[in-house]
């Protein structure tokens, strides 16, 4: 039985995430492992690094399957992106070590928020970034951005259901550009809390609109109350950017 590591894009506009859900065909998940299981006779089941929300976009998400029909990389990435709808693309397939596991190897994930900063909606990106239309403060994003880096626990920046499950994450980094128009946040950990890249970008676009102060976000880490955070940023301009291994 073969090993197949995944490289994936896709545009998540129209679907309701990542991750499969029952009989629902609507998810990136599901749409892969149907047409797997067509090409290896058998069900297939696919293991991503991670969910990506409904409307959240991938640049390269990672995932790996294991199949008994023994076909080559070239054949099985030429069937997924024959069968595949448009908005979903298969750019590499490659055989991995029988231990590989997408989720579980994962060292760091690095996602990208757009944000379109004008006073008129942009027609061609409304799906794949998130209008702010007041003009946004950078250098004290940049300067909230601080307080982020390290390791904390993020209980109040996400909506995460389960009580076990660690709230502790680490930001190894947060760069806030700015290009022709859009202003980009790039954030790099060594995992994400379910919503928790959404409610950082949300809170430092209230610190750009000067509606939150910089240094209260210590106090909101410290809190845990995830009602403190405020604003959460929109779905359309999240990117899963990279998956380190």
């Amino acid at each position: 039985m073969n090993n197949y590591k995944l490289t994936i894009q896709y545009d998540g506009a129209r679907y309701k995430g990542w991750q499969r859900l029952g009989n629902d065909d609507k998810t990136i998940q599901g749409k892969i492992e149907n047409v797997l299981s067509e090409l290896a006779g058998e069900k297939i089941e696919i293991i991503g690094s991670g969910r990506t929300d409904a409307g959240v976009h991938a640049l390269a998400q990672i995932a790996n399957f294991k199949m008994h029909k023994d076909s080559t990389e070239d054949e099985v990435m030429q069937y997924l992106n024959r069968y595949l709808p448009n908005d979903i693309s298969v750019v590499d397939v490659s055989f991995v070590p029988d231990r590989f596991h997408a989720r579980y190897n994962a060292n760091d994930k690095t996602y990208l928020c757009k944000i379109w900063n004008e006073k008129y909606p942009h027609p061609f990106m409304r799906k794949y970034s998130m209008h702010v239309e007041d003009r946004l403060d950078i250098e004290k994003m940049r300067k909230a951005s601080q307080y982020f880096l390290g390791t904390h626990d993020f209980t109040s920046y996400s909506n995460a259901k389960s009580k076990k499950k660690s709230m502790v994450r680490e930001i190894y980094s947060l760069d806030i550009e700015e290009n022709e128009g859009f202003i980009e946040i790039k954030v790099r950990g060594n995992g994400f809390l379910y919503n928790m890249v959404r409610k950082i970008v949300g809170t430092l676009i209230e610190v750009g609109l000067g509606e939150k102060d910089p240094t209260t976000i210590p106090t909101i880490l410290e809190s845990k109350e995830r009602i403190q955070t405020g604003r959460m940023a929109e779905a359309e301009g999240l990117y899963l950017e990279k998956v380190g291994f």
